[in-house]
């Protein structure tokens, strides 16, 4: 088994100053202004102080100059508002014509669905929430068994303690090697599951090697036992229940999510507009409502952004959420978010009412350069983002 690192500049690394350069008033005035839109959105306007929208400006020239195509968008909520948009081409995986994905150069726009890669397993966390408390699934201490009876010959001792919250929480204690770019197309058990006949099964009849519960290793298979769970337990494919359960109520009309042998691809298999991924966490942020509806229950929320296991490189986990912390001006702020590969991310900063959504394309790029700077957007936009002028601020998770 394989524990998945991720290196520090995610979640602990100080806030270096931004770098800043002048902006004129005329280039200034629509620069990243989002665009008024009939999607529930609120969107700012011009003379808006909730974020220093020239540092945010200068950040985005440089990201538009660098030719570097692999940062392809940034939208930043605050307040509940749209505050900052911006979009940039760059070459990008796009599903193939016939199965698999290909590269091809996109030129990235507010309709632009992207791929989510990792970030479908934290949204695949919200669609449990909504199915325990509807008493569709009993709770996260249901014994993982009881949603696989065809399995029972994969019984053991030490598998009969496995839960659902090891599921949510990726502590399965099942030896597994995550796919990277260090394993190859096919060398790990991600590739393995999806070529054998029976996914649910090769995931659970892997050894054991730890008690459920005790480490956090990461590992996307846990995801396809989730899919197959919601699927059992709604009688809807996980994209379905999510589409009429989640991202409807929401106002998400524009998704795509992918189907691998008839079960939604929980672990990876997403696409969304960055715009909806911003709606993703201003709905975490406000405790599980959206323009005052309750979507999904705040207890969910606040359980699955609280602290369950300690994770890697000084984060920890929640239910399928990542917690981590950066520090600005010598205070340390949390955020909680949605983290995928190639640099997809949704992070909410409860303390500063912020929600920072980043697409970007460093699918096979493991190197530090690539952390740095997707994480390098976030760390800015925290910067060019005051905690003064807030009115009521959203205080309901606190990770």
């Amino acid at each position: 088994m394989r524990r998945r690192t991720f290196i520090s500049l995610l979640g602990g690394a100080a806030l270096a100053p931004l770098a800043t350069r002048p902006v004129n008033a005329d280039t200034l005035e629509g620069c990243g202004l989002p665009a008024a839109r009939e999607d529930g959105w609120p969107a700012v306007t011009a003379d808006d102080a909730s974020v220093d929208r020239s540092a945010l400006c200068t950040m985005a020239d440089r990201l538009a100059g660098d030719n570097d195509p692999h940062i392809h968008g940034v939208v930043v909520a605050r307040g509940g508002k749209l505050a900052f948009e911006r979009y940039f081409p760059g070459a990008d995986e796009i599903p193939g014509r016939i199965f698999g994905h290909r590269i091809a150069d996109v030129a990235f726009d507010s309709d632009t669905l992207h791929a989510m890669k990792s970030v479908s397993k934290s949204i695949a966390s919200l669609a449990v929430g909504i199915a325990i408390d509807r008493g569709l699934i009993p709770g996260v201490d249901e014994p993982l068994f009881n949603f696989f009876p065809e399995l029972a010959d994969l019984r053991t001792p030490e598998k009969d303690a496995l839960r659902l919250s090891h599921v949510l929480t990726m502590s399965l204690g099942l030896r597994w090697i995550e796919a990277t770019a260090a394993t190859g197309d096919f060398d790990n058990d991600e590739a393995r599951m999806n070529m054998a006949q029976d996914s649910c099964r090769y995931v659970l009849g892997l050894p054991s090697t730890a008690p459920p519960g005790r480490e956090f290793f990461y590992n996307t298979g846990a995801l396809t036992l989730l899919s197959t769970i919601i699927r059992k337990a709604t009688g809807q494919p996980l994209d379905v229940f999510a589409r009429d359960n989640l991202f409807a109520p929401l106002g998400i009309t524009t998704v795509d999510w992918a189907r691998v042998k008839g079960d939604t691809d929980a672990g990876g298999g997403l696409r969304l507009r960055p715009r909806d991924m911003a709606r993703i966490g201003q709905l975490v942020l406000a405790g599980g409502q959206w323009n005052g509806r309750q979507i999904v229950p705040k207890a969910w929320i606040e359980a699955s952004t609280a602290l369950q296991i300690t994770a890697t490189d000084g984060m920890s986990y929640g239910y399928l959420w990542w917690l981590g912390r950066t520090r600005l001006n010598g205070r340390e702020l949390q955020w909680v978010g949605a983290l995928g590969r190639g640099g997809q991310s949704i992070r909410i900063v409860p303390e500063l009412d912020l929600v920072v959504a980043v697409t970007a394309g460093y699918y096979q790029d493991y190197s530090p350069r690539a952390f740095q700077a997707q994480y390098g957007v976030f760390r800015d936009v925290v910067r060019a983002t005051s905690p003064r002028g807030l009115g009521e601020r959203g205080r309901y998770i606190r990770p």
